[in-house]
């Protein structure tokens, strides 16, 4: 067994400096950026989640730079690349990911039924937050008087039929990350995702999550930011997340009939703020995007009526849930963002929508977190100008301002501008491709991993979803977590009979340019077993 304790006495980690982070960074030391493979590792290391052997191979007998040539265009056009046969018969065996929102929910809603069949809920605790409003009827957290019984059930009912749904995303989502050639496609649904996040342990939530993704999110990274906006505003995940589902005009009663079907929808109370702020604070304008507390009651009133179609989601019906409920919506004219906004139903809320894709202040705020997350924590400002520039003068084509992104001097220079420091999310994929690995048949263990990392996988409770700069990740525990899991990969490795020696040369050799001479040195003076791990463990790896 490898012992840590020398495994981590073995490296030049510490502090953000020791990292390259700091004003001497090892990699301005470490790395040209004008060398042929130095920038086609810099391309993995950014737009994918690090090399895999194939790469490589493919990068020698092709030479560095057709081969880059040859990849910032395939990446682009994600659908000229094929789907590993192993990885499409992958997914195609995840039966869950053919659900239609309706089943989705029908199966949460078959973990309320579970537990208010062993002991009726509270009244003080039906109709809470976590309520799905026209088709669960009451909280997931609902245990009656019997508390016991009904979380009894309730487990039983989760492992049966919420926990295959979220494992199944999850797999498909590792997957997919780990083997598909699409590797910018892979990281840029992670950045959505996280731009547009929703949180797992909310309610509902939990079985939506994966559709979510698959249906809002993975479709438009690479299209329209307007189609992007629009698809997450409408999808079931984000209006139960945020709450729109239940926002309602004061005053509301819901008709007779609706209400005896389902007595909560009698229990809605009024309009419900929390998707307008987040729409404009974080999805669009941005913090500082010029709009005031009026302006986010103005635009909650004109999103009332946007809400799920309970009806559907009770019968387990197919196609989409997102419906426009004019009972609901306030009728009233509105003065939002320097605009008269006449009654006009759910166009008003298209229009707003509308509106705030094609705002310079939102051009700014996706300029400004594409560049942070590609280029720098701190992105040049000059790019980011012009990275705004191309998003308004493209009506919002995030294929194009990619394109820009990838083509400026800016990105290509790592060594001015400061390196990336990897997520746990892109430090555990980065490593798994390095060595060649496939996901593996049990996922539980990586999604384990995440978790204690602080990353858990579809698990960030806050709308802004997880940071991506180096101050959110850069820790002295974190450091020992990666230590501890380069050594339980090196150990997995070895107990499936690989020789550690030969797979530390071959990534050593790999990834030459970006060794630093001391770590080298420091990984060579160690016996044979601990260098694979070393240099999974070492600050250059840890680095993007």
């Amino acid at each position: 067994m490898i012992s840590r304790r020398r495994l981590a006495g073995g490296l030049l980690l510490g502090t953000g400096a020791a990292c390259g982070l700091g004003p001497n960074r090892v990699w301005a030391r470490s790395t040209d950026a004008s060398s042929e493979t130095s920038r086609a590792l810099h391309a993995l290391n950014r737009l994918a989640y690090g090399p895999r052997p194939a790469d490589i191979q493919a990068l020698q007998a092709q030479g560095a730079q057709a081969w880059l040539d040859n990849f910032l265009l395939e990446q682009l056009e994600p659908q000229r690349l094929n789907m590993p046969t192993a990885l499409a018969s992958r997914l195609q065996g995840l039966d869950t990911l053919e659900l239609s929102q309706a089943e989705l929910l029908g199966r949460f809603r078959r973990v309320v039924q579970a537990a208010t069949s062993a002991a009726p809920p509270r009244a003080s605790e039906a109709g809470g937050p976590n309520t799905m409003d026209g088709a669960m009827g009451t909280t997931m957290g609902s245990a009656g008087a019997d508390g016991g019984n009904a979380e009894a059930a309730q487990t039983r009912a989760r492992r049966e039929y919420v926990r295959p749904v979220v494992l199944q995303a999850a797999q498909a989502r590792l997957a997919r990350a780990i083997e598909s050639p699409a590797q910018l496609q892979e990281v840029l649904v992670e950045f959505w995702f996280n731009h547009f996040n929703v949180f797992i342990g909310k309610g509902p939530v939990s079985v939506l999550a994966g559709a979510y993704e698959r249906e809002a999110v993975r479709p438009h990274v690479l299209g329209r930011f307007r189609d992007l906006l629009g698809a997450t505003a409408k999808h079931p995940a984000m209006l139960l997340y945020l709450d729109n589902a239940q926002s309602v005009k004061p005053g509301y009663r819901a008709p007779a009939l609706q209400a005896m079907a389902n007595p909560n929808a009698a229990r809605l109370s009024g309009l419900n703020e929390n998707y307008a702020r987040e729409l404009m604070e974080l999805h669009t304008l941005g913090v500082d995007g010029g709009y005031t507390q009026q302006d986010v009651t103005e635009l909650a009133r004109m999103l009332t009526g946007w809400t799920i179609d309970g009806r559907s989601a009770r019968l387990g019906r197919s196609g989409p849930l997102f419906v426009f409920d004019p009972s609901r919506h306030d009728n009233g004219v509105k003065h939002w963002m320097g605009h008269t906004i006449e009654p006009a139903g759910q166009a008003e809320g298209e229009r707003a929508l509308d509106v705030l894709a094609a705002h310079p202040a939102t051009a700014r705020h996706i300029a400004y977190k594409l560049a942070q997350a590609f280029v720098a924590d701190q992105p040049p400002a000059a790019l980011v100008s012009r990275l705004a520039e191309r998003f308004l003068n493209t009506q919002g084509d995030l294929k194009a301002v990619m394109r820009e992104l990838m083509g400026s001097d800016e990105f290509w220079q790592p060594q001015r501008y400061g390196v990336k420091f990897k997520t746990p999310y892109h430090y555990l994929i980065s490593s798994l491709r390095a060595l060649g690995l496939g996901t593996p048949a049990d996922v539980g263990p990586l999604l384990q991993v995440l978790a204690q990392s602080g990353m858990p996988l579809y698990g960030a409770q806050t709308p802004d979803g997880y940071k991506n700069v180096a101050s959110a990740w850069m820790s002295p525990e974190a450091f020992a977590q990666r230590v501890q899991f380069a050594s339980n990969l090196a150990e997995r490795r070895a107990r499936q009979g690989a020789r550690l020696d030969a797979d530390a040369q071959r990534l050593m050799d790999a990834l030459g340019p970006l060794w630093n001479p001391a770590t080298r040195e420091a990984v060579n003076a160690e016996p044979a077993p601990l260098r694979l791990a070393l240099l999974l463990s070492s600050p250059e790896f840890m680095k993007r």
